[in-house]
């Protein structure tokens, strides 16, 4: 089982294939409907240093931030699909989720070397792997809001890479 470690490189991408089951440990950020376009715009006005985001080798997590824990919300929701390539554009190497996805993103994360990984809905596992967290943008949308989470070994299922997914029969 590979285990990764944020920021991560395009080597460790280029090996990883469909069904591959990874462990993320490292600094990864979450986001979902309502901030994810938020910070595609911030990506196309430039202004991520701004909000000090670093998105090269990143790893973005579909799901809010609650006392309840965390656990993956639908992938293939309009604002977050859409996000797919800009994100992957601003150097997101893994987008976490759950659900299929368009062949229109499956290209786009082949053209961008990014891959996109599923997770158990299992909100007391990931909770149990978080080493800490913090809101990093977006604050004004509460649970939705940006976080950044520091995680050791967050298990995921590689979906599609390089152009081939799971979901496609």
């Amino acid at each position: 089982m590979p285990k990764l470690n944020t920021p991560l490189s395009e080597k460790v991408i280029n090996e990883l294939k469909i069904y591959d089951t990874i462990e993320i440990s490292g600094l990864i950020y979450t986001g979902r409907d309502a901030v994810l376009p938020k910070l595609v715009k911030a990506f196309k006005e430039k202004q991520l240093e701004n909000l000090g985001i670093n998105l090269r080798g990143a790893v973005i997590f579909h799901t809010a931030v609650s006392p309840a824990g965390v656990g993956p919300t639908s992938s293939n929701k309009v604002e977050i699909e859409s996000s797919i390539p800009a994100l992957s554009e601003a150097g997101v190497k893994i987008h976490l989720g759950k659900g299929s996805l368009d062949k229109k993103t499956v290209e786009s994360l082949k053209y961008y070397n990014s891959i996109y990984a599923v997770t158990p809905p299992v909100t007391a596992l990931f909770s149990a792997q978080l080493k800490s967290k913090r809101v990093a943008a977006f604050a004004e949308e509460g649970m939705e809001a940006l976080h950044e989470l520091e995680v050791v070994d967050f298990p995921a299922i590689v979906a599609i890479a390089h152009g081939a997914s799971i979901f496609e029969r």
